[in-house]
């Protein structure tokens, strides 16, 4: 039986411990942060300031048990069914404009699951969809990501999933699942020319959705240019969020001492909670929690050039892309640098879509890390991208 368990554990190590603190951090920041921000607005809505900090409270907890199981699930089986999961994907993008999509502030992104009552977001199911397709299609045959011929499926897979998303609207998942293909492709040895084109392409479409289409994302990006000309009116969550970042200065107001969540800034626990740590915690709160972010990127791709396949690889790079893209587009969107578009700071903002799809890809991530990147009996020394990382 020793030998047994001795047999086990080198097949399968231990835990990435810096990386599960690391979320651990995040986690329980978000629960804390969703309870500070969301205080004023849970007693107008409610009628008791706890309903939001005991349903994030919930989602964490709930979270890391999913992570934990998937962590010692073999992440390989995700490849088995990367194309079921991106078929039924698709037609949940779909389901979002029949009947059972549901609406909130002019924008249908939601699935009510009849009978209980629950929602789905099936634009932030695209992003791991299109993460474990990427991964399960390039690793198949790394050389499928140096020709158009073999880039194609992805890109029209990509494309189609984007276009259901900008049209419920939410352009800045639609930016996250486009950069995540991209990244993906790159990672999987993507040629520059084409990536290139592929950038221009989004940049045309960009484009006419903002200056020539003169609809929804028309009105967004002229009060993005100047919020305060229109402060009333489309520019007026942005300049809550402005005068927060900007009354929060170096070292914040203190914790739980935030002005602007009191029924000023719009559901302040959602997309725009940088802004209230900003005038909670000042500049240094947020520098230190982008320091953490960032420690978080790096520990996944650590992860995933000591992975011991290119399955192993692309699927913890492509966890890593999606929290870097997040993590970038919130705060430009929460100082003003590109347009209000609704997208979630990762494991912080208000969510159990958001945060349940989170600690489902960190389960795979740190399942990667627990299996060898040399495992004789599996993967050969010299064979693979694994060897060609060590």
């Amino acid at each position: 039986m020793a030998k047994s368990a001795k047999r086990i554990r080198s097949k399968w190590g231990h835990i990435d411990f810096p990386l599960l603190i690391l979320v651990t951090i995040l986690a329980i920041f978000g629960v804390v942060m969703v309870f500070s921000a969301s205080y004023y607005y849970s007693i107008n809505s409610t009628g008791t300031p706890y309903s939001y900090l005991w349903k994030q409270g919930a989602f964490a907890v709930s979270g890391f048990v999913i992570m934990l199981v998937l962590s010692v699930f073999d992440y390989h089986i995700m490849r088995h069914v990367a194309v079921l999961i991106a078929a039924v994907e698709l037609v949940l993008l779909v389901l979002v404009f029949t009947p059972l999509g549901v609406t909130v502030n002019e924008a249908t992104r939601w699935i009510r699951v009849p009978g209980i009552g629950l929602t789905i977001m099936p634009g932030e199911l695209a992003k791991p969809a299109i993460i474990i397709l990427a991964a399960s299609y390039f690793s198949a045959k790394m050389k499928r990501a140096q020709s158009l011929s073999g880039l194609l499926p992805i890109v029209l897979y990509t494309v189609v999933c984007c276009v259901l998303i900008v049209k419920q609207p939410n352009l800045s998942t639609a930016i996250t699942v486009f950069l995540i293909a991209v990244g993906l492709a790159f990672v999987a040895g993507m040629q520059w020319r084409w990536i290139g084109m592929i950038l221009a392409g989004g940049a045309a479409g960009s484009y006419y959705l903002t200056f020539i289409d003169k609809g929804y994302w028309h009105q967004r990006v002229v009060s993005f240019m100047d919020p305060f000309a229109d402060a009333l009116g489309e520019g007026f969550q942005v300049v809550q969020s402005l005068l927060a970042l900007g009354t929060g200065g170096v070292f914040g107001l203190g914790l739980g001492k935030s002005v602007q969540k009191n029924l000023y800034l719009p559901e302040p626990q959602n997309d725009f909670i940088l802004a209230i740590i900003g005038e909670e915690l000042g500049f240094v709160g947020i520098a230190a929690l982008l320091i953490i972010y960032a420690l978080t990127v790096w520990r996944i791709f650590y992860i995933a050039m000591r992975a011991k396949d290119d399955f192993g690889m692309l699927l913890a790079a492509g966890v890593g892309i999606m929290i870097g893209a997040q993590v970038v587009l919130n705060v430009a969107v929460v100082t003003s640098s590109m347009p209000p578009t609704g997208i979630a700071l990762p494991f912080v903002s208000y969510g159990g879509n958001s945060l349940w799809i989170l600690m489902a890809l960190m389960g795979m991530v740190l399942n990667i890390s627990r299996q060898p990147q040399y495992a004789e009996e599996e993967q050969p020394e010299g064979k693979g991208l694994a060897g060609a990382r060590a």
